[in-house]
């Protein structure tokens, strides 16, 4: 592979610069991409349809000089297959018909078919390996189990989570059948993702910040625990994983004893203190918070050189930021972001 730089920082290997990809690094912030989602006809279209999520795949790696590509989807495509009646509504976000919220309807769950209902998702992982050509490695991803059932048993995004957590204090036995249902699914799916050629995987555990600590290791944690310990080699071997919990800063060590390869940061923790607290265990990824994209060239700059300096000269960091791209960041400006990781850190 010509650019390794990012699977070599998993790995805790010597790197030549620090590696940079961005979440939500593909998306409404390019003016290409509000193109092709328009002629696309809906959001959903372009993620089930294999050759526009490859083309929206390339196209930031065609503007900027990132480090790794990572698979255009959603979170959501598991409960969509599992018939939940997922639709997206203009200003509020993902909405799903038919939302789960009693042991009745959890129990008539079941893991979708990775090929049937899936697979347009391993189809589009193929053919970006193919267009990539051994430039750039590629990740796949899925959302955490909780982070599903929010959405799943809300009905679509929610501020107190009224209904989840109700079925947490009430009958945690169903929310655990839940939690396994959709665990299983995003095992299965990744691993059809790696069998298709993914070289790292993330879990985005979104909404695991807004459990108590207890319930975190309980309902969060625990089962991305199982997920990574069900994952499979790929046609290239051992597949790095990435666990990111947004406010998930207080437990990094928790994480860390989960078996990941790294932790994704979000920026409401200075990375030196978290490499200190989890040492050579994991690699970092993170942190800058994505607001600094609003700000002029110059101060992106300060702040990248800020997160380079407090990680230092140790092994093990992929730059990113603390949450995606927003829409409406300027690419200038993120291009400078990733101009300055490389320049400041060249070895």
């Amino acid at each position: 592979m010509s650019n390794d730089r990012f699977l070599r920082a998993l790995a805790h290997e010597p790197v030549d610069a620090t590696p940079v990809w961005l979440m939500r690094q593909a998306g409404r912030y390019l003016p290409e991409y509000r193109a092709l989602r328009e002629k696309a006809g809906s959001f959903l279209n372009l993620c089930q349809n294999p050759e526009l999520a490859c083309e929206v795949t390339l196209q930031p790696l065609r503007r900027f000089d990132l480090d790794a590509a990572i698979l255009f989807s959603d979170i959501l495509t598991i409960p969509e297959a599992m018939g939940l009646g997922l639709h997206f509504v203009a200003g509020e976000g993902p909405k799903f018909e038919h939302p789960v919220r009693t042991p009745e309807a959890i129990a008539k769950l079941s893991v979708p078919d990775m090929e049937e209902t899936l697979g347009y998702v391993p189809a589009a992982v193929r053919l970006i390996r193919r267009e990539l050509d051994g430039k750039t490695p590629l990740i796949g991803f899925a959302g955490s189990p909780w982070t599903l059932a929010t959405y799943v048993v809300e009905g679509g995004p929610s501020k107190n989570y009224e209904h989840l957590k109700a079925l947490m204090f009430n009958d945690p036995a169903a929310l655990h059948q839940l939690l396994d249902v959709l665990a299983r699914s995003v095992t299965a799916y990744l691993n059809a993702q790696i069998a298709a050629g993914a070289q790292a995987v993330q879990i985005f555990d979104t909404w695991g910040g807004v459990l108590s600590p207890a319930n975190y290791r309980t309902f969060s944690l625990d089962y991305m625990q199982r997920i990574i310990a069900g994952l499979k080699p790929g046609p290239d071997g051992h597949v790095p994983t990435i666990v990111f919990t947004k406010g998930g800063g207080p437990w990094l060590e928790r994480i860390a004893d989960a078996g990941p390869s790294a932790i994704g940061l979000d920026w409401t923790i200075d990375i030196d203190d978290a490499a200190a607290r989890v040492g050579d265990r994991v690699a970092l990824q993170g942190n800058a918070d994505p607001a600094i994209l609003f700000a002029e060239p110059s101060r992106i700059r300060t702040e990248v050189a800020d997160i380079l300096t407090r990680f230092g000269d140790r092994p093990g960091h992929v730059f990113n930021l603390g949450h995606g791209v927003t829409p409406q960041v300027n690419p200038d400006h993120v291009a400078a972001l990733v101009d300055a990781v490389h320049e400041f850190s060249a070895r």
